[in-house]
């Protein structure tokens, strides 16, 4: 089992290199990039072997059948009614019982009003439309509404100077009207505890740069912002460095991020700035983000994102998110520049 999946980026650990390069292994289920291909393909001794991937988010549900003797084979059910089975067929057993039992305990936390929105807070691109997979997830390679929300959140309710966030973290958008702590729950589904650091603005330039070296492509670790604004310069190629272990390394040429501002202000590589996170990419090295290595942790906080945007939706924002969030393609923190400008 494995989570590769077949995108370009992750070469050379796609599931088909790992295949190819391989013998001994009988099937390969696998993850990552949201496909359903069922392949076969030959390993390294030229035996057809086959791979399958379950989609994304439930949409179906994978197999693998090991007989004795024979081909081992795979494949996926999908189910295409709105109802769960368990619900059509009335399923009721031990787990039936269990899960039901769990939701009421929470039902009542979950339904809870927070806030109300006029507009939907995105994580999507509001107008490219992708033929197989339907909207195109923009949150990971540029700016959102639903991303400067939640930044803003973490910057303001622990009073740091800027907040980033890798866009990887932000899971699903939130429609229009009421909002839910489910919503908030969904958004953030990990419970990251935020913290605050002490980094230099030299830091802060290695790790947007990092944050933005596959853009145009995804990257989980790309950093959406609060306080801060910057450009990325996509003619440039990116020059981060990294070791085997995909952690970040160093710059060896050009940057692409330029014209970075804290609050207006050029930012000053010298000058100490406090920066509001989550621990996975501040202290954790949370996609290979490295550049905060040594930063003084100045406030160790102990809440985790979804209190910070639920206290922020509530008490900052007076339960109504209003017409500052209503593009959905953000506030012009983060400016996508993709040709060089004329000398």
């Amino acid at each position: 089992m494995g989570h590769l999946g077949n995108e370009e980026n992750c070469r050379p650990w796609t599931y088909a290199d790992v295949i190819s390069h391989t013998n001994g292994i009988d099937a390969f289920l696998d993850g990552h990039s949201h496909d359903k291909e069922q392949v076969i393909m030959k390993n390294k001794d030229g035996r057809e072997i086959p791979r399958s991937a379950c989609g994304t988010k439930m949409e179906c549900i994978g197999w693998c059948k090991i007989p004795a003797e024979g081909e081992v084979t795979a494949g996926i059910y999908s189910w295409t009614f709105d109802d769960p089975a368990p619900e059509m067929f009335m399923i009721e057993n031990e787990m039936s019982r269990a899960v039901r039992e769990e939701r009421e305990k929470v039902k009542d936390l979950l339904t809870v009003k927070i806030a109300v929105s006029a507009q939907e807070l995105t994580i999507n691109d509001p107008v490219a439309v992708d033929p197989k997979w339907g909207k195109v997830r923009m949150i990971r390679r540029a700016e959102t509404n639903l991303a400067d929300l939640c930044t803003d959140a973490l910057r303001v309710r622990t009073g740091a100077d800027i907040a980033v966030l890798g866009g990887g973290g932000i899971r699903v958008s939130i429609p229009a009207g009421d909002v839910s702590m489910k919503d908030i729950y969904e958004v953030f589904p990990f419970g990251n505890e935020v913290c605050v650091i002490e980094a230099t603005g030299q830091q802060i330039l290695d790790a947007l740069e990092w944050g933005a070296y596959l853009v145009p492509a995804e990257n989980g670790g790309f950093l959406q912002v609060s306080g801060l604004t910057y450009e990325i310069h996509t003619y440039i190629e990116s020059t981060c460095t990294k070791d085997v272990n995909g952690m970040f390394t160093g710059i060896k040429g050009e940057r692409r991020v330029r014209n970075v501002k804290v609050n207006g202000a050029p930012i000053d590589p010298d000058a100490l700035y406090k920066v509001a996170g989550c621990s996975y990419w501040m202290l954790e090295k949370g996609d290979g983000q490295t550049a905060f290595d040594g930063a003084k942790r100045i406030d160790a906080g102990g809440l985790l994102d979804e209190q910070i945007l639920s206290d922020y939706l509530s008490d900052n924002l007076g339960g109504v998110i209003g017409e500052e969030y209503s593009d959905p393609t953000g506030q012009g923190r983060i400016v996508i520049i993709g040709e060089r400008p004329a000398e």
